[in-house]
C-alpha cells in the first residue's frame, strides 16, 4: 500500500511540474477514489434560489458553433445572496476571490468573475491576466491565503486543515475534487458561477460546451471502427484508463482504451511497460509531457520496438496538451476538438 501511495504521490508532482514547465498547470493532484459525488447530474443553477439545483439535462441539440473557447467576459448579472452553493454558505457576492486551482481559475474566468479574483495559485497561468501569486494549491499555507483576506477561496481537493481553518476565520470555502466525467466537471461550472453571481453566464458556457460536443461526437465518433489508443502521460508510460476524466472522453468517441486493462486495481493512472504498449499495437498514440519530457513523435519513433507498432508504422501520433486533457474546465472543448480531428485524419487517410 505504501508503494502504491508513493506511486500516486510520485505522478501527482509530475503532472503538477510538467504543467509549470509547460506555461499551463494541471489539477491531477487529486486521485479519483478521493472524488467525491462522482455520478452526480448535470447541474443548473437558477438565479433567483438561495440553492444550488440538481436537475436540469444536457440539451439534445448536435449543433456545433464554429468555435468555443474560454470567455473572459464581464457580464453582470442580479445575484441572489446569500446562497448556498454544494454545502457552502456565501453570505454576499463575492469581490475577493482567491484560487488555488488552475481548473477553477479558468472557470471563474470564463463564467464572467474573473475581475473578482484576487489571485491564484502558482500554476493557474491561464488565462494570461490571471494575477499568479507564489500561494501553492498543492501544498496551501493558511497563513498565506488568509492574508490576501479573500472573501471566497476555490481550491481542488480535500485540504481539511486548510478548509476548516479559513471557515474559522469567516471566509467561505468552494472544494472541487478531481472531476471523473462530463457531468462533474459541468457541475463545477455552474457552481462557480452560482457563487460568483454569474449563474447565467455558467449556464451559457456550459450549454455551448455541451451543444459542440454533441455535435463533435456525432460527426466523427464511429465504434464500429475498434481503433485502440494509447493516451501517454509521461515517458515513464503513465496512462489514464477509462474510469478517470481524461478516459471518459476518448470513450465519447467509442476508442478502446489500452490502459483499461492494466488497471484491475481501479487505481484510474497505471504504470505500463514498454512491453505491454508493444504488446497492445494500439492504432493511435496521444501523447503528452513534450516539454516537461521532451516527447515528441520522433522520440516515440526511437523508442526500441516501436517502429513496429501500427500508430508509428502509420504516422497515427498526436500530441496533447495534458493541461487541457485533464483540467476539465472550459477548455475541455480543445481536448474534444482534438479528438474529432484525429478521427477525421484516419477516416480521410482511409
Amino acid at each position: 500500500m505504501q508503494g502504491k501511495r508513493l506511486t500516486r504521490l510520485l505522478l501527482a508532482a509530475l503532472l503538477l511540474a510538467a504543467g509549470a514547465c509547460g506555461g499551463e498547470a494541471q489539477d491531477t493532484a487529486t486521485q479519483p477514489e478521493a472524488t467525491a459525488a462522482s455520478t452526480t447530474p448535470t447541474t443548473a443553477v437558477a438565479p433567483a434560489a438561495t440553492t444550488l439545483a440538481t436537475t436540469t439535462n444536457a440539451p439534445t441539440t448536435t449543433a456545433a458553433p464554429a468555435t468555443t473557447q474560454a470567455s473572459t467576459t464581464t457580464t453582470t448579472e442580479a445575484p441572489a445572496f446569500p446562497v448556498t452553493v454544494a454545502g457552502v454558505a456565501i453570505p454576499e457576492r463575492p469581490t475577493a476571490i482567491v484560487s488555488l486551482s488552475p481548473t477553477a481559475t479558468e472557470m471563474l474566468f470564463a463564467v464572467g468573475a474573473g475581475d473578482q479574483v484576487i489571485a491564484v495559485d502558482e500554476f493557474s497561468n491561464y488565462p494570461a491576466e490571471a494575477p499568479v501569486t507564489e500561494l501553492s494549491g498543492f501544498r496551501p499555507n493558511l497563513e498565506a491565503i488568509a492574508a490576501y483576506d479573500p472573501d471566497l477561496v476555490v481550491m481542488s481537493g480535500n485540504p481539511e486543515e486548510i478548509a476548516s481553518g479559513l471557515e474559522a476565520l469567516g471566509i467561505p470555502v468552494l472544494i472541487h475534487e478531481a472531476a471523473l466525467n462530463l457531468d462533474d466537471a459541468y457541475r463545477q461550472m455552474l457552481q462557480v458561477g452560482a457563487a460568483t453571481g454569474h449563474s447565467g453566464a455558467a449556464e451559457e458556457l456550459v450549454t455551448s460546451i455541451q451543444e459542440e460536443i454533441a455535435g463533435l461526437v456525432d460527426e466523427y465518433a464511429d465504434p464500429d471502427l475498434g481503433l485502440a489508443f494509447y493516451h501517454e502521460i509521461s515517458d515513464a508510460f503513465f496512462s489514464a484508463t477509462s474510469s478517470t476524466f481524461i478516459g471518459t472522453v476518448y470513450a465519447l468517441f467509442g476508442l478502446e482504451n489500452i490502459a483499461d486493462a492494466a488497471d484491475p486495481g481501479g487505481y484510474g493512472y497505471p504504470q505500463l511497460s514498454a512491453e505491454y504498449i508493444l504488446e497492445s499495437d494500439p492504432d493511435i498514440i496521444f501523447y503528452g509531457c513534450a516539454v516537461w519530457c521532451g516527447t515528441s513523435a520522433d522520440s516515440i519513433v526511437e523508442r526500441p520496438g516501436w517502429n513496429e507498432l501500427q500508430a508509428v508504422r502509420n504516422g497515427y501520433l498526436f500530441e496533447v496538451d495534458d493541461d487541457i486533457s485533464s483540467r476539465w474546465g472550459p477548455r475541455l472543448i480543445e481536448f474534444v476538438r482534438l479528438i474529432g480531428q484525429t478521427l477525421q485524419t484516419l477516416s480521410e487517410a482511409g
